[in-house]
């Protein structure tokens, strides 16, 4: 009986990481760059040797895989958005607490202090750490991620004074983090991909299909209701047991 209610259970938290993931999905579909939560099921084996399965899901602190494949591209014509073109490349970004992490939003802006930060306000990284821009009257981004701007005041050519990290997440271990910033495990750093584009005047919008998402929440639901019929019945059982053994000799 225990083991059925720890079947039970456990599908019933498994579910309901899913159904918070598909949730997630579906309010970033029209984030820019955004990459689409996945569910991994573990299956675990009993003493007994019978099995169930757990949504295998971190602590908290981030997402065990993410639905990888590129977002539809559009055409913006504004200079500071980029989209970077290959779907296994990532724009590297200084995340919160200080460390080293990855994003597809090529949303950029620059601060008041002059930092190139993207939409949700992470400073992008360059060849030598964030990226800090001076007064400008002109800016264009390269297909390899160099900026080149004219100063103000200045009546040359553009300059170059900095190149987008660009980094490749392609055979190398990642987890998505709850800042939607993808990240090596244990603070690792991945290297610069010379080989990696972008588009300027671009954007990658969400990949999260709305369809796909809908049909995925109605299938989660329905597996919760039978794994919450399971747990009724179980108790059902139990509570027909202990009357059993409540009957006179």
């Amino acid at each position: 009986m225990d083991k059925l209610v720890y079947t039970a259970a456990t599908g019933l938290r498994a579910h309901m990481s899913a159904q918070a993931a598909i949730a997630n999905n579906m309010a970033n579909a029209s984030t820019t760059g955004f990459r689409a939560d996945r569910v991994i099921f573990d299956r675990i084996i009993l003493s007994d040797g019978t099995s169930t399965l757990s949504a295998r899901q971190p602590t908290g602190q981030e997402v065990r895989d993410i639905d990888r494949r590129q977002g539809a591209l559009q055409q913006t014509g504004r200079p500071l958005d980029v989209a970077v073109t290959d779907e296994n490349s990532w724009i590297a970004v200084q995340a919160a607490d200080g460390s080293e992490a990855y994003t597809r939003r090529g949303d950029l802006q620059v601060s008041p202090s002059g930092a190139l930060q993207t939409g949700d306000g992470f400073i992008v990284v360059g060849q030598s750490g964030p990226i800090t821009l001076p007064p400008y009257s002109q800016l264009s981004i390269g297909q390899d991620g160099s900026i080149a701007i004219v100063a103000q005041g200045d009546t040359g050519g553009p300059q170059v004074i900095d190149r987008i990290k660009l980094v490749s997440s392609k055979g190398s271990q990642t987890v998505k983090g709850l800042d939607n910033l993808m990240r090596v495990p244990n603070g690792g750093a991945l290297p610069a991909d010379l080989d990696a584009k972008v588009a300027s005047g671009t954007l990658e919008g969400s990949n999260v299909n709305m369809t796909q998402a809908l049909v995925d929440m109605i299938e989660n639901q329905r597996s919760y209701e039978v794994q919450a019929n399971l747990l009724k019945e179980a108790r059902t059982m139990d509570e027909s047991s202990a009357s059993v053994m409540r009957l006179p000799g």
